[in-house]
């Protein structure tokens, strides 16, 4: 039997959490994704399939100030600019959707930083 990769894992880690994981209009979901260059980040409608609002370091807004696009420097710095967009749209709160990362490291700063600007969840 071929032993599974490491990105095999995490998908299956992810499709186990989005089988009790899903966005409404009223409570989005918050989806994360890192590579290892970029840290995406999405506001996801599931009932309409639509993605409401977004970030990632692949921003020119965001690179510029940065020194890497994929460390948790960055990763505050999207959490915080997702989290702003999320309330000019008039969202508070959200369900965090780690896409089956571990909640550690970039995971860990972006969500910390999406609360500390006023993002519920």
């Amino acid at each position: 039997m071929k032993k599974k990769s490491r990105n095999d894992m995490r998908v299956v880690r992810h499709e186990r959490l989005r089988r009790t994981l899903a966005g409404t209009s009223a409570v989005p979901r918050m989806a994360v994704y890192h590579s290892l260059n970029h840290i995406y980040v999405q506001i996801i409608d599931d009932d309409m399939g639509h993605t409401l609002t977004a970030a990632s370091t692949l921003e020119k807004v965001v690179k510029e100030n940065l020194k890497g696009t994929c460390n948790q420097d960055a990763a505050k710095v999207v959490g915080k600019l997702a989290a702003e967009r999320a309330k000019a749209k008039g969202i508070e709160s959200v369900v965090f959707d780690r896409g089956g990362h571990m909640y550690h490291g970039k995971v860990k700063a972006l969500a910390e930083a999406a609360r500390e600007a006023g993002l519920k969840f």
